[in-house]
């Protein structure tokens, strides 16, 4: 009885579907540009193995340091064959922001993947 139950777990853990094949939404790279005064562009890379329009990488939000929120970047769709993929936002930020955290969300586990921390050019 044990070893059908074992079967039967491994056969769950291995399906396609299953959110834990999945797992958390990872930024793996960070790129901002000065465009103004205080104004700034981030190209945020992501990577998550996206799985149709209930579980897919569909934010991603720029934090101070103390966790303020700055800004997010609402992503529309999955992008199941675009992986890693990358998408911009032009912030305002305030003048005493020097660095910030960037994290991504996904539908089904929410925060918690890598996250990137970058100093903000002057």
């Amino acid at each position: 009885m044990r070893s059908i139950f074992t079967l039967v777990m491994c056969g769950f853990l291995l399906m396609p579907s299953s959110p834990l094949l999945a797992g958390e939404a990872d930024v793996i790279d960070v790129k901002v540009v000065k465009v103004d005064a205080d104004v700034y562009r981030f190209s945020v890379t992501v990577r998550h193995t996206d799985e149709g329009w209930d579980h897919y990488a569909d934010r991603w939000d720029i934090l101070d340091m103390d966790g303020n929120n700055l800004g997010s970047r609402v992503l529309m769709h999955p992008h199941e064959d675009e992986q890693p993929f990358t998408r911009s936002k032009t912030l305002s930020l305030p003048m005493q922001v020097k660095k910030v955290r960037i994290r991504a969300h996904d539908k089904v586990h929410g925060v918690g993947g890598a996250e990137v921390v970058v100093i903000i050019p002057q």
